[in-house]
């Protein structure tokens, strides 16, 4: 009962903030909540969950006793740019992407 989101363009320093909102609750309300956050991780992160969602059912799980397990938000590779400068020099830019990995537990 896992799913894992690969490579999301978004630093995770900014997912991070989704994650917070949904660690804990139950997989139907969290999804709930997902629909009135006004940020950018929210639609990918829903995907995610239903995701799970769909993975526990698949294993023959009762949907209404999911809550959420475990969510991580881990660092994925950086892509690196260049902007132009004074006197022919460049300053970096980093492009930062994210794994977005969801667990589901069950209550009895």
């Amino acid at each position: 009962m896992k799913a894992i989101l690969k490579n999301y363009r978004q630093s995770p320093r900014k997912v991070r903030l989704i994650a917070d909102l949904v660690r804990g609750k139950k997989a139907s309300e969290a999804l709930t909540n997902l629909q009135f956050v006004d940020k950018r991780a929210s639609g990918p992160f829903s995907k995610v969950i239903s995701s799970a969602i769909a993975n526990a059912k698949d294993q023959g799980k009762n949907v209404e006793n999911l809550f959420i397990k475990s969510v991580q938000v881990n660092k994925a590779s950086t892509i690196k740019r260049s902007m132009p400068r004074a006197r022919g020099s460049a300053s970096r830019i980093n492009k930062r992407n994210s794994h977005i990995s969801v667990e589901l537990g069950e209550k009895k």
